[in-house]
């Protein structure tokens, strides 16, 4: 039976909640009013998320002269925005369960969704856009694959199957299998959650940046993702590099000596910020 928009919705109560504290940073997003005071003592008072938010603010991601110790001490070198994005990294990469679905590697999804979050944060630079929206996003941008394995694991599992025999891309296997694919998953999700339009036109249009509407961002995680399956990072066998949209490639205008350095910065700093995460 192929699953609908729906049935992803119905069943997102399933899925593990982020912390209070995460959800109300989430939900300040486009608030002007909100207490910082407030929000950085209630994230103070998990010392999980508070530790692990602190090794990555103090990673090569950042690059910082002077150790960082306290949340306050980071938003007051980082800004407020930036730590929001760091926090909310932090608690998603750590909320899910492993294990639910058999044939899905949980540590590859993780180390594909860092790497290309990285490589977003260095092409936004090259661009001057928020770097910080787009490591969010590239993290978060096939979210929607963690809610399928989740909700749906044995549907999951005969897509994977599908996937190995056809040797197609796993969008495709989705698709063919389910009926609908872990973008629209990611995008009922991230309505759940209560993400930015920004990040939800991200995540909606990774796979297809060229659509009227879709947003530059989507473009650079569309690259982002190539870039990081061409690279080998995660070593997954079997690996495609999915075809890139000339329309995301046009509108970055990149030189090749310019995508040469992204390369090597995606290289250097994505091991250490996915010893961070995955710990």
């Amino acid at each position: 039976m192929k699953l609908t928009y729906d049935d992803i919705a119905q069943n997102l109560d399933e899925l593990p909640s982020l912390p209070a504290v995460v959800m109300e940073l989430l939900n300040s997003l486009d608030l002007d009013d909100i207490d910082i005071s407030v929000l950085t003592k209630k994230v103070s008072h998990d010392q999980a998320l508070t530790a692990k938010t602190l090794r990555l603010a103090n990673s090569s991601l950042y690059n910082l002269q002077v150790k960082l110790t306290t949340i306050q001490q980071a938003i007051t070198y980082l800004g407020f925005q930036t730590m929001r994005n760091l926090i909310t990294a932090v608690a998603v990469t750590g909320c899910f369960a492993q294990g639910q679905c058999k044939g899905f590697d949980d540590k590859a999804f993780w180390r594909h969704s860092i790497a290309t979050a990285v490589c977003a944060k260095v092409l936004a630079r090259q661009m001057r856009l928020n770097q910080d929206f787009a490591f969010t996003a590239g993290l978060l941008h096939d979210v929607g694959r963690l809610v399928l394995v989740t909700c749906f694991p044995e549907q999951f599992e005969r897509a994977l199957a599908y996937r190995a025999s056809m040797d197609c891309f796993m969008l495709d296997a989705e698709r063919a299998v389910l009926g609908i694919d872990h973008v629209e998953a990611g995008l009922a999700l991230a309505e759940h959650w209560n993400f930015s339009d920004t990040m939800k036109l991200a995540i909606g249009g990774h796979h297809c940046p060229e659509t009227p509407g879709a947003g530059f961002l989507a473009s650079i995680i569309h690259v982002a993702d190539a870039i990081v399956h061409a690279l080998d990072l995660v070593q997954m066998a079997d690996d495609l590099v999915p075809p890139v949209s000339l329309v995301a490639w046009n509108a970055l205008g990149l030189e090749q000596a310019v995508y040469l350095q992204i390369f090597r910065e995606t290289l250097l700093q994505y091991e250490e910020i996915a010893m961070v995460l995955l710990v």
